[in-house]
């Protein structure tokens, strides 16, 4: 390997070994940095590259201690592995790739039928990034079937929501110019409330957006009765509103250990719904799906064909260009999980929750919000009375110890309440649940001799995340 400047002599610098590739660190000879903001003059020796970047990554938080996300941690090997041989194949190069693109195919087949779409054969779906892009390719069906009902000229369509939904709808609502109508949280309601929902719908409503499994809580927003106020809307007035329903969480946690509620296609009034491949679906980001009951719901002219390297060739996603490696993992885990596999991993991710919440309760310094006995989320905040210390403290404290627990306010109307989340995935062992539950409480005493919460600066604490 040739020397870099700055670098001693080969026999002479420091190393160490990286078992994984096998090669020396010559990181150690280094004399100099090399820039950081522009390029460097000249070329590194790959693993000089490498060390420095890996070292800098070190200090990043670890992911599977990361009970902020809802991003999948863990993997199989082979999963791994599967990946690493598709990193290369691009997902839109249906033509170059053809069995990629089934791959992707048999995997809508099998979400529509998993979502009981009436004809599973007639739905109508795609592969996109991330549930982001699903719910911007939903909302963008919406507000298409909404314009064909020849609405008044000048009408701003509207989509109704509740202020819980995760922001890739206020950006929706953003970039393609419609009013974001959303009901407030109100008591020790956190999410949409369905009356509520229907009282915000006119003849310029495209939509309403139903969440199975809010972020902020864990907690199911209940789409049958969503469904049910919107029927009795059109009863009233005529006024035929769809639902979509981000599943970006709960549509593959619900199937699997929730069989008898009812919140998918089986719900006519259901146009839509996505959800995160790389969350509860088990596989490494970044993977979502967009699925539409038939093809009357996804209007035509949104699809595109293209003639592109030699054959005609469907989209619909906003993005072109994105390995396939993604969607690849997302196959292999529904072959290899089947639908027995996906519900003993989804109720072991439950009973941790439900197990962990159950011990942060009986620590007598908190409440609980919610269980973990919908999605495997719990939410609790500081009991009251207590004055010493706040949720902010408990999550400035915890990451001592590793832990990224993230505290958060509330959107209207309850900006008064700042809670934790503990997200639990695939991978989050018990053995880990006891972990937290022993760093947490082994924090408390000291908290609890604060005089006042430390955590004045609430913008400087763990914040929310997706």
């Amino acid at each position: 390997m040739p020397l870099h400047k700055g670098s001693e002599k080969p026999d002479e610098r420091p190393v160490s070994v990286n078992p994984f590739l096998g090669e020396a660190n010559p990181v150690g000879g280094m004399t100099e940095a090399p820039p950081r903001h522009r390029l460097p003059d000249g070329p590194l020796p790959p693993m000089t590259a490498y060390q420095l970047v890996h070292d800098e990554l070190m200090l990043d938080g670890n992911s599977r201690l990361n009970l902020a996300t809802f991003v999948t941690t863990w993997m199989e090997p082979q999963a791994g592995v599967l990946m690493a041989e598709c990193r290369d194949k691009n997902m839109i190069d249906k033509d170059e790739y053809p069995r990629t693109a089934e791959l992707e195919r048999r995997c809508v087949a099998m979400l529509a039928d998993l979502w009981n779409a009436p004809d599973p054969s007639a739905a109508v779906g795609c592969s996109t990034t991330g549930s982001s892009e699903a719910c911007m390719l939903a909302g963008m069906a919406l507000k298409r079937r909404w314009s064909k009902r020849n609405p008044a000229p000048g009408a701003r369509p509207n989509l109704v929501m509740g202020v819980n939904v995760q922001v890739c709808w206020d950006k929706f609502c953003n970039f393609w110019e419609v009013e974001a109508r959303q009901v407030p949280m109100e008591g020790d309601r956190f999410h949409l409330d369905p009356e509520a929902a229907a009282a915000l719908c006119d003849e310029n409503t495209i939509g309403v957006v139903g969440i199975l499994g809010s972020t902020f809580d864990g907690s199911y927003e209940p789409i049958a009765d969503l469904c049910a106020a919107l029927d009795a809307l059109q009863e009233r007035t005529g006024l035929d509103i769809p639902v979509h329903v981000d599943g970006a969480s709960g549509g593959m946690v619900a199937p699997f250990l929730d069989e008898d509620l009812v919140w998918d296609f089986r719900l006519p009034r259901v146009a839509s719904i996505n959800t995160s491949g790389h969350k509860y679906g088990l596989v490494y980001p970044g993977v979502g799906w967009a699925l539409w009951r038939d093809k009357e719901a996804l209007p035509e002219e949104l699809v595109f064909r293209v003639n592109y390297l030699g054959g005609d060739m469907p989209t619909f996603a906003l993005n072109f260009s994105r390995p396939g490696a993604q969607v690849v993992a997302q196959y292999y885990t529904f072959l290899r999980l089947g639908r027995e596999g996906y519900r003993a991993v989804q109720q072991t991710t439950r009973d941790v929750a439900t197990g962990i919440a159950e011990r942060v309760a009986a620590l007598g310094d908190f409440r609980l919000l919610t269980r973990g006995d919908e999605l495997p989320v719990f939410a609790f905040t500081t009991a009251p009375g207590m004055e010493s210390y706040d949720v902010f403290d408990v999550s400035r404290r915890m990451r001592e110890s590793g832990w990224l627990l993230p505290a958060y306010t509330f959107p209207p109307n309850r900006e008064d309440l700042s809670v934790l989340r503990v997200v639990c995935r695939n991978g989050f062992s018990s053995d880990l649940a006891d972990l937290f539950v022993e760093d947490l409480t082994r924090i408390l005493p000291e908290l609890r001799r604060q005089p006042h919460p430390w955590t004045r600066d609430k913008d400087a604490a763990t914040g929310f995340h997706h």
